[in-house]
């Protein structure tokens, strides 16, 4: 159950969202657990909320803009009358030149654990680290242009909008392909245009890109909504009116040096009034951030090779990365039909180089219910805390990458894939890799998606954890899913999650796949704690309610940084506890050799097309407390059938509690547990010809027959009360309970009135 502090949230939440959205934006998608009984449904309360409304992403009323944004990056689209761009979240860093040694991202608060190592960006550029940049000023999240009666409007949307003043942002209009001319005010950029449209704060300039001067007439005219984080600019069209003609747009975004009235320019090292990143350059492109850069044409990171320290692709900016450094943005353009946006004719282009994708591989855009101020902060913002993460992404839309499979959507709808990124990684980590794609390709397909995690190293805590579901609840929004098809998995921190959310929520998931995840949060080397984060992280003390999810488990013996002690002592739980479990331990690797390697056909196979079983005849449940984020609606303490799962004593750093439920009303007793299976393998078909594995896996027989009765048998440690569904347990009100309990326990029969036992 949520706090008070915490329900009176959601309510004001659900309240807004009314407002905001109407009816819409409270509707839970069909695409979730469905509730059943009297239980809550599987897994956290924010998976459940209705989707936020971000207001840089809506359109202000009797604004003249009216249509929904496309909410996929690298996208374009004609929607009522307006042609729409969507660029990328925090792809803005710029020309490839000279890495700022003081970078952030390096060492997001200062703890290097947390950095870029896995999620560089190709661009080197940096924010000044005075007020109003947040580390993410000219980040370009959208482009509109419109026709209008008598002059042409244009939207620009970015992520971060404090002052105005700071940030400039060029587009080129017109021109002639190969014909490039240099973008004014010391951009230090070429592209083809006719026309280039300059904007900074609340001014806006019209040049002529063959003589350099100012186009005659009245100045284009600018309003700016800061709340929405939008600049609206009009050219009139005795200036320029593109009739019903095609017309070839491009466009940069950087910083404004007002005092100069020119472009800001990066320096080697950032300061406190300049950007850096540009090493030696004394005439750096000024953009960080450019439009019309589509799905097609930016690089995925894909399977991790030399391009990946080379070209790294993580924010699907290297293509923009390494354009600007050559100052020659020609091959970033959208041709702009005129006579589509005056005959308001919709086409988003399905699946074609320039529109919105539908299948395979891109990033979408979400609203989260929380945001933190405006931008980045991976100056003061690391986590790698079990007691709390805000992340490095502070502002309120996160990006997510997803692969939706091709061919016909199933009839019960797509599988789905959680796959958790590592730490020092982000949510194209898997872009373009066979692990991703190999999920994907399971029975009639699972849409494979990664969160944000709000950075590199929130761990899956807190506002890092609440992304994740924030994510499916978007996912599930926008595509037909079969929620009892739905599995996890993860690589390193992202394994770790695997084992963290299915321990807490193991109603959500049918199956669980981690590869190279540490138990505990950071280095588990028994009998020690987790460092940093202590035995209130680790989940081998929590295994214990997944006796309903099988797990595959992959580990290197030699891996740096996952000490195998602490993985051996994982399994050794699994397999004392007679559940399901195969375990690989690889013995040829480091940390990186199965991402390297890129092979996950067996891992998908073990998958496969398993569903949920949503009532089992046995339940066990450990709470762990200490996970619980009441304020982001990411509390536990439930599963299937049983719920309301309170501690008796919750004091200390790691409380725990633990029951078990065998209900009699199935008709069967636990299925028995095989003896446990050795054996060895090669692992092949990837980039390194042959891995060799030592295997160890635990299966069940049949679950035997048994007379139906009217019984529970409960056991409970630590535990004060748990409520239980009768009519999902089979049992009926007057049920006899056999209890075993090491203190006073309530035990409530939910839809049985006035039936509750302490014992």
């Amino acid at each position: 159950m949520l706090c008070a502090a915490a329900i009176a949230f959601w309510a004001a939440l659900a309240v807004g969202l009314l407002a905001a959205g109407g009816a819409e934006a409270v509707r839970v998608s069909a695409s979730l657990p469905a509730k059943e009984g009297t239980a809550p449904r599987p897994g956290p309360a924010v998976l459940y909320e209705p989707l936020a409304q971000a207001p840089q992403l809506g359109n202000t009323p009797r604004s003249g803009w009216h249509a929904a944004p496309i909410l996929v990056s690298g996208a374009s689209a004609y929607r009522k009358g307006e042609f729409l761009y969507q660029g990328y979240l925090y792809d803005d860093h710029g020309a490839k030149e000279v890495v700022d040694p003081t970078n952030p991202m390096i060492s997001p608060g200062g703890d290097p654990s947390g950095g870029d190592t896995f999620s560089e960006p190709d661009g080197t550029y940096t924010y000044p680290t005075g007020p109003g940049y947040d580390e993410n000023a000219a980040n370009l999240i959208e482009l509109r242009v419109k026709p209008k009666s008598a002059a042409t409007a244009f939207r620009i949307g970015l992520n971060t909008l404090e002052d105005p003043s700071l940030v400039a942002t060029a587009i080129a209009i017109g021109g002639t392909p190969g014909e490039t001319h240099p973008f004014p005010f010391g951009a230090n950029v070429s592209a083809p245009a006719q026309y280039f449209l300059t904007v900074h704060g609340e001014t806006a300039v019209l040049t002529d890109a063959a003589t350099g001067a100012d186009v005659p007439g009245p100045a284009p005219k600018v309003s700016v909504d800061r709340a929405r984080r939008q600049i609206t600019v009009e050219v009139l069209h005795r200036e320029w009116n593109p009739g019903t003609s095609t017309v070839r747009l491009a466009a940069g975004v950087g910083l404004w040096n007002a005092a100069a009235n020119n472009y800001l320019a990066p320096g080697a090292v950032a300061s406190a009034t300049q950007p850096g990143g540009a090493g030696a350059n004394t005439a750096p492109p000024a953009f960080f951030d450019v439009a019309f850069r589509f799905n097609a044409q930016e690089p995925l990171p894909g399977t991790p090779g030399a391009t990946t320290t080379t070209a790294p692709a993580w924010w699907r900016e290297s293509a923009q990365a390494q354009a600007l450094a050559s100052g020659d943005i020609s091959a970033f353009h959208a041709e702009v039909e005129f006579a589509k946006l005056t005959s308001k004719i919709d086409d988003d282009m399905p699946n074609q180089p320039t529109g919105v994708p539908q299948t395979g591989v891109f990033d979408r855009i979400l609203a989260s219910h929380f945001s933190y101020g405006q931008g980045a902060d991976y100056a003061t913002g690391g986590c790698g805390s079990s007691a709390a993460c805000v992340g490095a992404m502070r502002g309120q839309l996160l990006p997510y990458a997803i692969y939706v499979p091709g061919g016909a959507q199933p009839g019960a709808g797509w599988g789905s894939t959680l796959l958790l990124h590592s730490l020092s990684a982000n949510y194209n980590q898997f872009s373009g890799s066979r692990n991703q794609s190999q999920f994907a390709a399971r029975g009639a397909g699972s849409i494979v998606f990664t969160p944000s995690g709000r950075g590199p190293d929130g761990w899956y805590y807190d506002h890092a954890g609440a992304d994740t579901f924030e994510v499916w609840a978007d996912v599930a929004a926008h595509y037909h899913l079969n929620p009892a098809f739905t599995d996890i998995a993860g690589y390193s921190m992202g394994g770790y999650g695997t084992y963290k959310f299915t321990s807490q929520f193991p109603d959500l998931f049918a199956r669980a796949q981690p590869t190279v995840g540490p138990p505990g949060l950071g280095v588990w080397v028994p009998p020690g704690e987790p460092q940093p984060g202590g035995d209130q992280s680790l989940t081998e003390r929590m295994l214990g309610s997944v006796r309903n999810v099988p797990f595959l488990i992959w580990d290197e013996t030699t891996d740096e940084l996952v000490p195998i002690a602490g993985v051996l002592e994982q399994v050794k739980a699994f397999d004392e506890l007679g559940y399901r479990y195969e375990f690989d331990q690889f013995q040829a690797g480091e940390h990186l050799t199965l991402a390297l390697n890129d092979e996950y056909a067996p891992a998908a196979a073990f998958l496969g097309t398993e569903t949920i079983d949503a009532d089992p005849a046995h339940v066990t449940y450990v709470y762990n407390p200490t996970m619980d984020f009441p304020a982001d609606g990411t509390s536990a303490g439930h599963a299937y059938w049983v719920y309301g799962v309170s501690l008796r004593d919750s004091s200390g750093a790691a409380p725990l509690g633990k029951v078990d439920v065998r209900s009699h009303g199935f008709g069967v007793g636990d299925p028995p547990p095989a003896a446990t299976q050795t054996g060895a393998g090669v692992l092949t078909g990837g980039q390194i010809p042959a891995i060799p594995y030592t295997s160890q896996s635990k299966s069940w027989g049949a679950a035997p027959a048994q007379a139906a009765g009217n019984a529970l048998d409960i056991a409970a440690t630590n535990v004060s009360a748990v409520t239980i569904d009768a009519k999902r347990a089979k049992v009926k009100c007057n049920a006899q309970l056999n209890v075993t309990t090491d203190g006073p326990l309530t035990v409530t029969l939910a839809d049985c009135k006035g039936v509750k036992s302490t014992l």
